[in-house]
C-alpha cells in the first residue's frame, strides 16, 4: 500500500487537454465506421473482414468509454452518461458497472480492493480462460458499492440488454442480428485479457503499473 502510493506521488502527469469541437466530434463518432463495415461485411458474409472490424468496433468503443468514465468526452455530464447507456446497448452490458470498478482500479491500482485488475496477476492463459467470468464480477461488485443513482443506471442498461437479446433471439430471425450479439458476447469475454493483462502484468512494482508510451521507451 506505501509502496504504491510512493510510486504514484512520483508519477508525472498534466491536466487533460481541453477538446476542441472537431475533437469532440472526433471522440463521439470514433466507433461508428467500424460498426458500420463490419456490419456490411457481416451482410456480405465476408466474415474475416467483418470479425476483423467487429474487434476495432469493440476496442475502440472501449477507447470511447474510458473517456467516458472520466467525463473527458468534451460534452456535459448528463449526455455522458446518455453515451456510457448507448454503448451499453451496443457493446452489451453496463458501461456504468464498468465505470464504477474503473474508477476504483486508480484508486486502488494492482491492490486487493482492484477487481478491475484481478486478471493482471494470472497467467496469460488464465487470465484469457477468466474472461467470461469478468464481466459477471465487474457487474456484481458495481451493485455493491454502486450509489443509488448508478444502481438505476446500471439496472436501465442491463435492462436494456435483455430486451435487445430478446427481440434478437426470439423475434427476430436476422443472422446479421446474431452475428452482431455473438461477436460483442466475444468482445466482453477476451476484455480481461486484451485490456487489463496485456496492460498491467508484471507491473507491480513499475512507477506506471501499466504498460504505456513512455514505459516501452524505457524499457
Amino acid at each position: 500500500m506505501n509502496q504504491h502510493k510512493h510510486l504514484l506521488q512520483e508519477v508525472q502527469w498534466k491536466d487533460l487537454v481541453k477538446l476542441n469541437r472537431s475533437d469532440v466530434i472526433n471522440e463521439l463518432l470514433l466507433s461508428i465506421p467500424w460498426l458500420i463495415v463490419s456490419l456490411f461485411c457481416a451482410f456480405h458474409e465476408w466474415y474475416i473482414v467483418a470479425l476483423f472490424c467487429s474487434f476495432m468496433f469493440f476496442l475502440t468503443g472501449l477507447r470511447q468509454v474510458h473517456n467516458a468514465f472520466h467525463f473527458a468526452l468534451g460534452i456535459g455530464r448528463q449526455q455522458t452518461h446518455w453515451v456510457m447507456f448507448i454503448l451499453s446497448i451496443l457493446m452489451l452490458g453496463s458501461m456504468h458497472a464498468v465505470q464504477i470498478n474503473h474508477l476504483r482500479h486508480h484508486q486502488h491500482c494492482m491492490q486487493d480492493e482492484d477487481i478491475e485488475a484481478k486478471s493482471a496477476k494470472m497467467e496469460w492463459w488464465k487470465a484469457f480462460l477468466f474472461g467470461p467470468f469478468f464481466p459477471l464480477m465487474l457487474h456484481k461488485k458495481a451493485f455493491e458499492v454502486g450509489t443509488v443513482i448508478q444502481k438505476k443506471w446500471m439496472s436501465a442498461e442491463l435492462l436494456a440488454n435483455i430486451i435487445v437479446l430478446i427481440i434478437v433471439f426470439t423475434i427476430l430471425d436476422v443472422t446479421l442480428l446474431k452475428y452482431y450479439v455473438f461477436t460483442m458476447l466475444i468482445g466482453q469475454c477476451m476484455t480481461a485479457f486484451f485490456a487489463v493483462w496485456t496492460v498491467h502484468h508484471d507491473t507491480e512494482d513499475h512507477i506506471y503499473m501499466a504498460r504505456t508510451v513512455v514505459m516501452s521507451s524505457s524499457e
